[in-house]
């Protein structure tokens, strides 16, 4: 007595198919599961007969193997509870064989036989290969989104069963949830003052690039940053399918449809190099750089966060990809971020200011050590806060609202578009001295910083992209003045905290 059941896992958050093989002969009653399942996965052996036997149906007294094919693959948790107890229930004769035929069956099951809902719905869903795929119902509509299989939702095996038997209709889904209201959106009117930092968040929206901002406590570094996604457009088709896969993978339901804006993700300086970047050893999660996957990534307090977790996201930043190698998996993490980071100048936050800075000389050592001259030249724009002055705090002129920005960062995004590629900052130097040439002029200014040791290689390149940008901001047509490399100079400053580390 045989079955095979289809099914699917979950390695980060790609979805890979599963086969669940069902073997019930003659011998010791018992059930084992092979096929390299881990902790969780094994446990399944005593909730699928617990759950079997609350459904009111005998347990075959016999020998019981499972097979979780293919086998060189982990299985993690407990996705397969549901098909490995319908194999069962298939192979000891207690439903058809060919009622379960082009069905998969995705959900972890309860002691009472209920199902449970479980993570990562999209990709598993995505990921079956069969034309339907039975889920547990409050995860209906989740399952729905991905836009492949037919989905049918049970609440508990006894319900399932009386379907697969012809005893009851399949259960019809409950009315979809009702999306959550809108986020409020900060708007940059609100920020007083700090018109160079307010040019900077135009360009970084516009062009991606990625923006490091360094000034005292009180500043207003953490607030500019925060009104960074409002600048942004609405995701796409493939983006809003991306951030969802995220989502579902790390268990934020999706159930209230695709994701529509940018995420905004800003983790604890805390944060370990798993956290942050994704990984582990038995289950392989995604972390902060993929939830922030087609958004922003904000590092405030970025001299706290430590050494090796900042660089091991220098890959990422330059591939939009966090590739993970297990030794009995491999997968890709999405990472494709607009990075923000602020820091202050000194351990205490006052450098530069005669009789306020408490820091020793070692003391300001270490603290630059903490960032090495690689990462910082990954940042094309660096802009030094200030704190604004009393009149334009108290006073009553307000900056460009949020909206009006965000119109002209939607013009310059689409010229990136029509040039290839989503924003300027994926632009490489043949496709620069295609769609984005420079004046003469310009071009001697750019040698006169790269013979200065102001700019490395990389550092060009992305001078280019910024001043690419910056004319777009500007509707400017032909090639780029002197004007544009040079305000993507300024863009780029040389601040005291990064002297010497990066240019």
């Amino acid at each position: 007595m045989f079955a095979s059941i289809p099914s699917s896992i979950v390695i980060g958050v790609d979805g890979r198919p599963v086969t669940v093989e069902v073997h019930v002969a003659n011998g010791l009653p018992g059930l084992s599961i092979v096929g390299l399942p881990d902790a969780a996965c094994r446990e399944a052996r005593d909730r699928v007969r617990a759950a079997v036997m609350a459904a009111e149906i005998p347990w075959p007294l016999q020998r019981i193997t499972i097979n979780l094919a293919p086998s060189e693959l982990r299985k993690p948790g407990a996705t397969l509870d549901l098909a490995m107890a319908v194999g069962v229930l298939v192979a000891q004769g207690e439903i058809d064989a060919e009622a379960v035929r082009g069905l998969a069956f995705l959900g972890e099951l309860g002691l009472d036989g209920t199902v449970r809902p479980i993570a990562g719905i999209v990709p598993l869903v995505d990921a079956v290969q069969a034309p339907t795929v039975v889920v547990p119902s409050s995860r209906v509509h989740e399952a729905e989104l991905v836009g492949g299989p037919e989905v049918r939702g049970v609440s508990s095996l006894r319900e399932l069963v009386d379907a697969l038997r012809g005893r009851g209709p399949w259960p019809e889904p409950s009315s979809p949830p009702d999306p959550p209201p809108p986020p409020i959106v900060p708007d940059l009117a609100d920020v007083r003052g700090q018109p160079v930092v307010r040019r900077a968040l135009e360009v970084a929206a516009a062009g991606g690039h990625h923006l490091l901002m360094v000034g005292p406590p009180g500043a207003g570094k953490t607030m500019l940053a925060s009104r960074l996604p409002g600048l942004l457009p609405d995701l796409d088709r493939a983006d809003a399918m991306a951030v969802t896969r995220v989502r579902s993978a790390v268990g934020d339901p999706a159930g209230h449809g695709l994701a529509t804006r940018p995420p905004f993700r800003a983790p604890h300086h805390g944060s370990t190099m798993v956290a942050l970047v994704g990984g582990g050893s038995d289950v392989l999660r995604p972390g902060e750089l993929s939830r922030a996957h087609a958004g922003v990534l904000f590092l405030d307090e970025l001299a706290e966060f430590g050494p090796s977790t900042l660089d091991a996201l220098r890959q990422p930043l330059e591939s939009g990809v966090v590739r993970v190698s297990r030794a009995r998996f491999q997968a890709d993490l999405p990472a494709r971020v607009l990075l923000v980071a602020a820091m202050n100048p000194c351990p205490c936050g006052e450098a530069g200011r005669p009789g306020r800075c408490r820091c020793t000389t070692a003391g300001l050592t270490r603290y630059r050590r903490r960032l090495s001259g690689p990462l910082l030249d990954r940042f094309d724009l660096r802009i030094e806060v200030l704190r604004p002055e009393i009149e334009e705090l108290l006073g009553n002129d307000r900056g460009e609202a949020t909206v009006e920005v965000a119109e002209r960062v939607a013009r310059a995004r689409e010229r990136a578009v029509a040039r290839g590629v989503r924003t300027n900052a994926e632009l490489d130097g043949e496709a620069l001295d295609d769609t984005a040439p420079i004046t003469d002029d310009a071009r001697e200014l750019l040698v006169t910083a790269l013979r200065s040791g102001r700019l490395s290689a990389r550092g060009l390149v992305r001078i280019r992209r910024v001043a690419c940008t910056l004319g777009d901001l500007a509707g400017h047509r032909g090639p780029l003045g002197v004007g544009h490399v040079a305000t993507a100079l300024q863009l780029r400053a040389e601040l005291a905290v990064v002297t010497g580390m990066a240019a």
